[in-house]
């Protein structure tokens, strides 16, 4: 028990106080005049780790991007946790498209998540930041918000080699898997509506009904393709081996209106890939295909669709009516060369199992370089409907199977092999009615009429004094003239890959 005799007065202890102060003031002077900035800083933060309570607990920050690309972990514990949610879950979001399974459960920002594996806790949050970045050079400008979104994901230390080795690749595993049954394929186009140079894709569900069973094309070429497309998603660890990046080419040619984009969507539906469709017009520079190339996922077909129209690419150039020089168009940036280097350059490299298609109506306007091997794998080309095709859509418009006979199939079989009719222009005529008699009968009108005027249009050719010259070929001549057109295309295609 202390007496107030033995307190020291408020003065004494004003007294203490002041010169304890005046000494440490007096001491970081003197440190602020001896000792550097670096070697403070240094000796402040030694400082801080010794009096610093150690946390037994690790935390991984999994960002949505990385770089320029997306963060793959992320999107698989997006789709990961959304199987873990637990009653003491209180804000979730819901969506559901028309063609999705079940509901689409996500969590909500700053939602946490127990999660066990091998009896070690995992704690999940999801967490959306905000930030505003400000036009310094623009007063009246108010600024841009972004949303930064990332999960965290605590552990104790100890499990460290046990999360990095087993749990996260556990979750890209399942994540794959879930993705799988429940894919909804979607169809990406670009975006060029927002104000700043440059694009983006847009996506909207894919739900073009085109399979290989309901394609009007011969079973030979259509076993062909699937072969082919089989053989490409199961060589992984053969490209990785061989040093080639992990794509595919294909080119689809022939006249409007044979199936070329029922094939491409029916390829999407056999190999459960997204599409892409990249239209070259909308691009002014090189380095925005860079971008759409890095920002396209794997597992995913990019399509260009008439290429030998849709932009003029051998190397932007033209010819110096003086002197013949070729000059770069400076205006133009979108090069030969960058297309080339974007379908097989190194920029091909960024992203897996990818499938690029070129459509074209006439393969002969094409620049050689693009259809060499390793651009253009595999060449199809979609012919006019033969009577096989025909027998498919007659199953699938009029439901008269393959195996079923009907009078008329005889005369359309000898009529159409001489006569150039699309696909499109069969399934047209037999949508009209679901009477397959009238059907028949109006689509076998329709063989003798176009016959008819094929004939006309063959016979009568203008000769130099403006008359007409009457010429004569069957329809096996007019097979010979162009099976020898397509061998001189290819004898072109080979000589101007040679060099």
């Amino acid at each position: 028990m202390f007496w107030s005799r033995d307190m020291p007065s408020p003065s004494s202890i004003f007294s203490a106080y002041a010169s304890m102060t005046a000494s440490v003031m007096l001491v970081r002077s003197m440190a602020n005049d001896l000792i550097p900035h670096p070697v403070r800083g240094y000796l402040l933060n030694a400082f801080r780790y010794f009096i610093k309570p150690t946390s037994p607990l690790l935390t991984l920050i999994i960002e949505e991007s990385s770089g320029i690309t997306r963060n793959q972990v992320f999107d698989a514990a997006e789709v990961y946790l959304s199987s873990r949610l637990s009653p003491e879950n209180e804000r979730l979001k819901i969506s559901k498209s028309p063609k999705d399974k079940n509901l689409m459960i996500r969590l909500e920002k700053g939602e946490k998540l127990v999660d066990w594996f091998d009896g070690v806790e995992l704690k999940w949050r999801f967490i959306c930041a905000e930030s505003e970045k400000n036009n310094n050079n623009n007063p009246n400008d108010m600024g841009m918000r972004s949303e930064k979104r990332y999960f965290e994901v605590s552990f104790n230390k100890k499990h460290k080699e046990m999360v990095l080795g087993s749990y996260l690749p556990l979750i890209l595993e399942k994540a794959k898997e879930m993705k799988d049954e429940e894919r909804v394929l979607k169809m990406h186009t670009l975006n060029t509506s927002y104000c700043y140079p440059g694009v983006k894709w847009d996506s909207i569900n894919l739900e073009h009904p085109s399979t290989f069973d309901t394609l009007a094309m011969e079973a030979e070429a259509k076993n062909a393709v699937i072969q082919d497309l089989n053989r490409f998603v199961k060589r992984k660890e053969f490209y990785k081996r061989v040093g080639r990046a992990w794509k595919r080419g294909y080119l689809l040619y022939g006249p409007p209106g044979t199936g070329k984009s029922s094939l491409i969507a029916a390829m999407a539906n056999y190999l459960k890939f997204d599409i892409y469709d990249l239209q070259l017009a909308n691009i002014v520079r090189d380095s925005d295909l860079r971008k759409l190339l890095l920002a396209t996922a794997n597992r995913s077909i990019l399509v260009i669709e008439d290429i030998d129209c849709s932009v003029d690419l051998p190397d932007r150039r033209h010819a110096d009516a003086h002197n013949d020089v070729c000059v770069v168009d400076e205006l133009a940036q979108l090069t030969l060369s960058g297309l080339l280097n974007f379908i097989d350059g190194l920029w091909s490299s960024c992203g897996d199992e990818r499938i690029i298609i070129f459509t074209t109506n006439h393969k002969e306007r094409l620049d050689p370089a693009l259809l060499r091997p390793g651009r253009m794998d595999m060449h199809i080309h979609m012919s006019y409907c033969s009577y096989h095709g025909f027998r498919l859509l007659a199953s699938n418009y009029l439901g008269i199977s393959c195996e079923q006979e009907h009078h008329l199939f005889g005369e359309i079989e000898g009529l159409i092999e001489d006569t150039h009719i699309t696909p499109a222009q069969v399934a047209e005529e037999l949508m009209k009615t679901e009477d397959s008699e009238h059907a028949l009968e109006s689509f076998v009108k329709l063989l003798k009429r176009k016959k008819m005027e094929g004939d006309v249009c063959e016979n009568e050719t203008p000769d130099g004094d403006g008359e007409a010259k009457k010429r004569k070929i069957n329809g096996k001549q007019r097979k010979t003239t162009l099976r020898n057109t397509q061998r001189q295309t290819q004898r072109r295609t080979r000589r101007g890959t040679s060099l």
